[in-house]
């Protein structure tokens, strides 16, 4: 998985935004089909994603406990964005809360615009998004190190060589 995640992170140090984003949204969908392959999409998603990245996107606010960020919502927004290239979730049956999502690069000089929300609009800076994206992989990657069925899908994964091997035509 680390070469997925040393790819997302170099995406990001690079400012290829769009790059990012889609690989932090198709992660979660990777290691959910790790788990479980016999699980559809729709279900092992916001399954991973709630173990591993909504507790990052939970807060205590005075009225209780609020989720800016579901499982649920997350995958609708996968949907819309990598098979739309949109970020309007209203469409999409798998969302729980949220409606839209504004994406934001970095303001520069330190600062952070992450995690607000108006009404049902979720504003994320994509370089704080697809960072905590690669940190929840990694954390689940070691987690499942011993895991030895896992790791045989892990071994199945698409790889991009450094070399073109020897083909010979016929």
């Amino acid at each position: 998985m680390e070469r997925f995640t040393k790819s997302l992170r170099s995406s990001v140090s690079n400012g290829d935004w769009y790059v990012a984003l889609s690989t932090a949204l198709t992660l979660p969908d990777v290691c959910g089909r790790l788990i479980d392959p016999s699980v559809p999409s729709g279900k092992r998603y916001p399954a991973w994603f709630k173990a591993w990245m909504e507790p990052g996107y939970t807060s205590m606010l005075p009225m209780g406990l609020h989720v800016f960020l579901s499982g649920e919502d997350c995958y609708a927004l996968r949907c819309s964005y990598l098979h739309e290239g949109g970020g309007d979730i209203t469409q999409q049956r798998a969302r729980k809360a949220l409606d839209d999502f504004h994406f934001i690069i970095p303001p520069g000089n330190g600062n952070s615009i992450h995690r607000n929300q108006m009404n049902n609009t979720l504003q994320l800076q994509v370089d704080k998004f697809c960072l905590e994206m690669a940190d929840a992989v990694d954390a689940w990657s070691a987690s499942v190190a011993a895991d030895q069925d896992i790791q045989g899908r892990i071994a199945s994964l698409l790889v991009i060589h450094n070399q073109v091997p020897f083909i010979q035509y016929v």
